[in-house]
């Protein structure tokens, strides 16, 4: 959003910043044609990464950056690489991924959105991207103890990245008054995807994806790829040949001495309405198993998450199990027991080695399990979906094979 402060934030900055760097900013941004900022509380990098590979296969030279999971700087071949940091993330990383893109005489570049800080958010925009198109998937009630207390507060936030002067897409429909004010108050072109344009997309075009992708998700690059002429199939040939984020929705199997375990790394779905609607999704799939574990990857430092989670848990299909996993468990175990959970069912697992994890899930398991990995794919979490991927016999997102 515009106003006083933030002009004084922006003013305070861009000094901090130094003449010389500024102008050589300044400069790579004018070499880049085609500057998208990606946003959003869920699908970031999925949206990100479609953007991109439509972009590609409609022949746009284009680099992508995605926060996700694992940061990355993709390239206009799709070759990728990871993002070095020498410490923490930083935002100020993105000069760096801007000024790459233009020594690579990039035509476009679609980067994510890795503030989560207001502030921030509005900062990345009005300095580092300075976008010509917008995208914002949607807004969840995440990172509440940051961008709260509401989830319409989360779309305050979010809509900091609405570009000035240009155009934003979003598949946001709950809090879609909030994007219209921004779009109306910095001059820019509003373009909403429905629920028409979401049922648009087949199911044999979301069964060529080699993952469980979103058909919100795809929707919504579709769109972006079409404001620059870039017709459907095109865009679809790309969006499918694409490499997807690590984190992104994925199902092993696993035969282990007789035992059939389904692994599915839901762990990036941070939110609790977004995680209940893959937990119940996943559950329905994948009927006929002994027992249901939901393998809960909590983080001391998101406790909000942790607590929502908890809160929210048991307005979901039972699981038999729950192993807590990551640190401040209990956060997550004190809301479920307040809601109903049986303590019996859980299982604390805290800061134990992947490998003892693993034995605990096979401790659980009877002859067949369906495991779903929810709450943060960071820490233990990507580690045991190596784990399961390096020992599984088959790599599926269908559950009939």
């Amino acid at each position: 959003m515009s106003g006083f402060g933030l002009i004084l934030g922006t003013t305070a900055f861009l000094s901090a910043l130094g003449a010389a760097e500024r102008y050589q900013h300044l400069r790579a941004l004018r070499r880049i044609k085609t500057r998208l900022h990606v946003n959003g509380t869920r699908g970031k990098s999925s949206v990100t990464r479609l953007i991109a590979a439509g972009f590609r296969a409609g022949n746009i030279r284009t680099c992508a950056k995605t926060t996700g999971t694992l940061a990355r700087m993709i390239m206009p071949n799709g070759a990728e690489y990871p993002v070095y940091r020498p410490s923490r993330a930083n935002v100020i990383e993105q000069l760096r991924i801007v000024r790459t893109a233009a020594e690579l005489e990039a035509e476009a570049l679609v980067i994510e959105c890795m503030a989560v800080q207001p502030h921030l958010q509005a900062l990345c925009e009005e300095v580092f991207v300075q976008c010509t198109m917008g995208v914002i998937t949607n807004a969840r009630a995440d990172h509440l103890d940051v961008m709260g207390p509401s989830e319409e507060d989360v779309a305050l936030a979010i809509a900091g990245t609405t570009p000035f002067g240009g155009t934003l897409v979003t598949g946001e429909r709950r809090h879609i008054s909030v994007f219209e004010a921004a779009a109306a108050d910095r001059g820019t072109k509003l373009l909403k995807v429905t629920e028409e344009d979401v049922a648009l997309v087949s199911e044999d075009e979301m069964s060529r994806f080699t993952y469980l992708e979103h058909a919100e998700n795809v929707a919504l690059a579709l769109r972006v790829c079409a404001e620059f002429g870039i017709d459907r199939t095109t865009a679809l040939s790309g969006m499918w040949s694409a490499t997807p984020d690590p984190g992104a929705l994925t199902a092993v199997e696993v035969e282990f001495f007789g035992r059939r375990l389904t692994f599915v790394n839901a762990f990036a779905a941070n939110d609790p309405e977004s995680t209940g609607r893959i937990w119940n999704m996943t559950y329905e799939r994948y009927p006929g198993r002994e027992k249901r574990i939901a393998v809960v990857n909590c983080r001391a430092d998101r406790p909000d998450r942790s607590r929502q989670l908890g809160e929210a848990c048991m307005s979901w299909a039972a699981a038999d199990h729950y192993v807590l996993i990551g640190t401040g468990t209990y956060l997550f175990a004190k809301s479920a027991f307040k809601e109903g959970l049986d303590p019996s069912r859980v299982v604390y697992a805290e800061e134990r080695r992947i490998e003892e994890i693993f034995e605990q899930i096979l401790e659980l398991s009877g002859e067949s399990a369906l495991i779903i990995g929810i709450a943060n794919i960071g820490g233990p979490g990507l580690d045991l979906v190596r784990y399961f991927k390096n020992r599984s016999v088959i790599d599926s997102k269908d559950p009939s094979t």
